[in-house]
């Protein structure tokens, strides 16, 4: 591959034939030349007019015009320290170097020569991003034949996606500067900002910063609790309160205990502010068991925040307030909530736009990783030979692809959510298999067979299952091989223990429904938490995470159902049962926790056991967060997984009305058209 510089007299006239590098200042922009040939232009804002020779070599044009860097090219600037031959940026590995475009580097070193005479360049960074942009524009225009072809130009996606990373690397550093900036004016500056950090999804980015200010606010309130509460406002104190909790750090609900007061002095105190009332209905939603008062708050705060609402339905923050009561923080996954609502407090400050810029790099970034990793598991379904069967043939991946990315919400677990997709994917096979294809002869030898974990005694069973029973234990032995080879432990016992109980739960389920057999409800949900699947999927993205692999986790993971795991599978499993009941379509039973409940209740209205199921669900949050308070020998990255997971459960299940489903449905809509 050869890039042409057409000017280079005037390259020459700039640097003699000595290649010195003067200031390479154009914004976020790389070409790659020969593969071996690296040219940077680097995303400083401005150059001071240093320069420094590289490695002490001569560095020639050649007759072709080309920039001939044999070793590598260092350049003086904050942010970027090398470009070699091994492929590492700043210190961290970008994805497919040799696709780096080298038509955008070649078009802009020539307008730089051309227009400016001269490498150097300094300008503010709105003013080098628009010329960038007017450089691609003019380039994009181009006709030519040599420049449309392969050979000398190659625009991909992954050249593009190297130049937002280091778009992202640039604004995180403002980022950063402007967060230590505005927590050295105010320290609770820090709080707000952390807040903000959270809702736009970029909180994996600030995990020291975050941690160190949480830490050091829960040593405040645990030495001065009545001196905090009664030096700040609602807003304030509520906000710390949510942040601590969902951070895992207790806090006393006690410190509301201020706001017993009377409904109508409640009323007169908080009935306007809006903030203070929001802050605190968001607080409550991390209650645990026997915490009323804040429960009541909650609801005195929400039954307050409606109100306004009727009165104010041509203010700015009405979308705002509204979205708020219908969608709180606690029970939503931050990548797909509408992040154009934020209170105007937030837009008004300018200096805070570089997070949400931040926030846009971040989710091209991970919506681009996504699609290779969709492409990557889609590989994988093909070659697992499923698809060849008739009655798998129209299974698609990227119904099982869901779960793990957005339950994975670091872009760093590219390689988990790819993994953690292979068993998800199965389930949703063996699950139509006990519902659709198998008779209950077929299930109960199929059963068998999961138990002995083996095929012999399977010749009975038709083509599909026994293919279905080799993918089971191929991707189950591979898992347990990729975990021993990393982490020096073999989880196959307990992967396929799992798949066991999976199995022999869904068997008891077609038992019921086949003999007309109706058990007790609580008997039903007890085998209900277990068919969900929802154990088997956390166990594996358990022994995925790079840390917490202790012998004493993984004794409790072997003994029975954690109650992280069982409150979270208990929460699928009555939100499913729960949306098959307001199913339109629904007509008789269909095996449900309210079908075998208003049996028990003879009497009880759809209504009032949906009511019912509703409290269920709520209780079991409760417990929930309760387990983010406790101590445990899991991983926070677990316990994030587990409560993603059930983030998971309102955009897949019962929340028809839920805008955050249909941002999720335009981002999975972008995977599935990916390359088109």
């Amino acid at each position: 591959m050869h890039a042409v510089l057409p000017s280079s007299s005037s390259f020459l006239a700039a640097t003699g034939t000595r290649a010195i590098v003067a200031g390479l200042c154009l914004q976020s922009c790389l070409a790659a030349i020969n593969h071996q040939t690296v040219v940077v232009f680097s995303c400083c804002r401005e150059f001071s007019g240093r320069a420094k020779e590289i490695e002490g070599e001569e560095r020639i044009v050649n007759e072709r015009h080309t920039l001939c860097l044999q070793s590598r090219l260092e350049v003086i600037d904050h942010e970027i320290v090398c470009f070699s031959r091994c492929r590492e940026f700043s210190g961290r590995r970008l994805p497919s170097l040799s696709h780096i475009c080298v038509g955008e580097g070649i078009a802009l070193a020539e307008y730089f020569i051309n227009e400016h005479n001269t490498w150097g360049f300094a300008g503010s960074y709105f003013e080098i991003n628009m010329l960038v942009k007017g450089v691609r524009n003019q380039y994009a225009c181009r006709s030519t034949a040599k420049a449309r072809s392969e050979s000398h130009v190659l625009l991909s996606k992954n050249s593009s996606m190297d130049v937002i990373y280091v778009k992202q690397a640039l604004m995180l550093k403002e980022a950063k500067q402007v967060y230590k900036k505005l927590v050295a004016e105010d320290p609770m500056e820090s709080l707000y900002m952390i807040d903000i950090i959270q809702r736009l999804g970029i909180e994996h980015h600030f995990e020291k910063e975050i941690e160190g200010v949480l830490q050091n606010q829960h040593l405040i309130l645990s030495s001065h609790l009545s001196d905090f509460v009664n030096s700040h406002k609602l807003f304030e104190v509520a906000l710390t309160f949510r942040l601590l909790r969902q951070r895992g750090h207790y806090v006393s609900a006690d410190l509301f205990d201020s706001l017993n007061l009377n409904r109508r002095k409640f009323k007169e105190k908080y009935g306007d502010d809006v903030k203070g009332l929001i802050a605190l209905y968001e607080a409550s939603q991390l209650s645990i068991e026997g915490e009323d008062n804040l429960n009541d708050s909650g609801c005195l705060s929400c039954e307050l925040l409606h109100a306004w609402l009727s009165r104010h339905e041509d203010h700015d923050e009405f979308e705002y307030v509204s979205n708020a009561l219908q969608h709180p923080l606690h029970y939503g996954l931050s990548r797909f909530m509408d992040k154009r609502i934020f209170l105007s407090d937030f837009k008004a400050k300018n200096e805070w736009t570089c997070f949400q810029e931040l926030a846009k790099l971040n989710s091209c970034i991970f919506r681009f990783m996504n699609q290779n990793e969709i492409i990557q598991v889609s590989k994988w379904w093909q070659n697992l030979g499923l698809v060849k069967e008739v009655k798998f043939a129209r299974y698609q991946p990227l119904k099982g692809y869901m779960w793990p990315m957005a339950c994975y919400t670091d872009p760093s677990y590219s390689d988990q959510r790819i993994e953690l997709t292979k068993p998800i994917s199965l389930i949703y096979v063996i699950d139509d298999i006990f519902d659709v294809h198998g008779t209950l002869d077929q299930l109960t030898l199929f059963t068998d067979a999961v138990n002995r974990w083996e095929l012999a005694g399977t010749e009975q069973l038709p083509d599909f299952m026994k293919i279905c029973l080799s993918a089971l234990y191929d991707i189950t032995n591979g898992f347990a091989e990729r975990v021993y080879k990393k982490h020096g432990l073999n989880p196959i016992d307990t992967l396929k223990e799992s798949w066991v109980r999976l199995l022999n739960a869904l068997l008891k389920e077609a038992h019921w429904l086949n003999s007309g057999h109706l058990p007790k409800a609580e008997e039903y949900l007890d085998n209900g938490i277990v068919s969900t699947g929802v154990h088997m999927v956390v166990i594996h993205a358990f022994f995925l995470l790079d840390q917490g692999l202790t012998k004493e986790a993984i004794a409790i993971m072997d003994d029975d159902f954690p109650n992280i795991i069982y409150s979270l599978a208990k929460i699928v499993r009555l939100s499913d049962d729960l949306e098959g009941a307001k199913s339109e379509d629904k007509n008789g039973l269909d095996g449900s926790y309210l079908d075998f409940y208003m049996s028990e209740h003879q009497g009880i209205s759809a209504e009032d056991a949906q009511r019912h199921v509703v409290e269920l669900i709520s209780n079991e949050w409760k417990r929930l967060n309760r387990e983010i308070l406790t101590p445990n020998p899991f991983p926070s990255s677990f316990t994030n997984f587990c409560l993603n997971a059930a983030r998971m459960v309102p955009l897949m299940y019962h929340y028809r009305s839920n805008p955050n489903l249909s941002n999720l449905q335009e981002h999975v809509k972008s995977l599935v058209n990916f390359g088109g």
